[in-house]
């Protein structure tokens, strides 16, 4: 496959972060860090008016009928503003699991509103440790949900969850409303993403999956969610790279700019290349998408595009030196994001378990 954008695909890349640049305020990303539970209600506003949150769904799902390449560049342009809510990936995932797995009356009651924006989604499968559970310690007994998943990604806001739960000790992937579940918000390095703790006191419930086939669609609803981050995180380090670039182009030390000087040339230079590998994985693992070695190219891209925010987010206020560590300056926005996008659909470690399963696989 190209590893290169059709112009469609680039017209869709450009008016997405022209609009995004627009009407991006970084002093509202400022106020959300000090706020729980509150969101960057501009950004939504944005992504329904645009038509973002169904870009990748079926048009007879009310969507855009495009694909997670699509998608991916919105989150790539989304990323390179840091933007101040979850809900483009949560929505999506929620949406692609109600689609493939449940029932006529659920996909009824969520889709179209999931499409459009008018409800938000979340997935809510880890608990302690793991980002998918063996043995989930949410119960599932009698069409009704009980328990707690901690740290769900945006889901103060949200109206319906799928959530991976046990039924008599067997794995179950359930959709449920969320009306009434208790929420329990709290601070976090990021709080623009609208963590919560979802409680669960005999809520409704409906299984679309159980056993071994929950598990799998469960990893795969996940892998979908780590591709669109991998493409935000992808957004975000080339933000911070060509910051770092201008940045080193204008400061002057002894008489120099500093971009004169091997050490910042060479950082800058790493930058670069882990970016394009990042971009190059993320394109290639939205390409992948219904093929039998999609999960690989999640996984590869997850792990590329984390490193690459992560090293960038470190590199780019080295650069700066001591402005860069100054609340005005806002380089710590990306910092926090990078850090959380790193956990939030899986951290490295479980990515890379994945990749040595898939791998293993295919050789075995």
């Amino acid at each position: 496959m190209s590893l290169l954008y059709d112009d469609a695909q680039l017209a869709i890349a450009t008016e997405s972060a022209r609009v995004l640049a627009a009407r991006h305020k970084p002093e509202t990303l400022l106020a959300l860090l000090e706020q729980q539970g509150e969101y960057d209600t501009v950004f939504w506003d944005t992504c329904k008016g645009q038509g973002w949150t169904g870009i990748a769904l079926l048009d007879d799902a009310g969507g855009l009928g495009l694909s997670l390449i699509e998608l991916g560049l919105v989150a790539k342009a989304a990323g390179a503003v840091c933007c101040g809510a979850p809900f483009l990936t949560s929505s999506f995932g929620a949406a692609r699991g109600i689609l493939a797995h449940g029932s006529d009356v659920s996909q009824a009651a969520w889709v179209e509103k999931l499409a459009s924006g008018a409800a938000i989604g979340v997935i809510a499968f880890g608990e302690g440790q793991s980002p998918i559970p063996s043995h989930p310690q949410v119960t599932f007994e009698d069409g009704k949900l009980n328990g707690m998943k901690p740290a769900v990604s945006g889901s103060a806001h949200a109206d319906v969850a799928v959530v991976l739960a046990a039924e008599n000790g067997v794995p179950v992937l359930v959709v449920a409303a969320l009306d009434g579940v208790a929420r329990a918000t709290f601070n976090t390095f990021d709080n623009s993403r609208c963590t919560a703790d979802l409680t669960f006191e005999d809520t409704p419930a409906e299984i679309m999956l159980r056993g071994p086939d929950a598990l799998t669609a469960a990893l795969n609803i996940l892998a979908l969610q780590a591709v669109v981050t991998a493409h935000e995180q992808v957004g975000g380090a080339e933000a911070l790279m060509l910051q770092a670039r201008d940045y080193a182009n204008t400061r002057r030390a002894f008489g120099s700019l500093i971009g004169a000087f091997q050490a910042v040339k060479h950082k800058i230079a790493e930058l670069y290349a882990l970016v394009e590998l990042a971009r190059a994985n993320a394109l290639h693992a939205a390409a992948r998408e219904g093929q039998p070695d999609f999960l690989k190219a999640a996984a590869a891209a997850r792990l590329s595009a984390t490193e690459a925010y992560d090293t960038a987010a470190r590199d780019c206020v080295q650069i700066h030196g001591g402005i860069g560590v100054t609340w005005e300056a806002g380089l710590h926005l990306h910092q926090r994001r990078a850090r959380t996008l790193a956990i939030e659909q899986g951290n490295s470690l479980f990515w890379e378990d994945v990749l040595a399963d898939e791998l293993l696989g295919v050789a075995a």
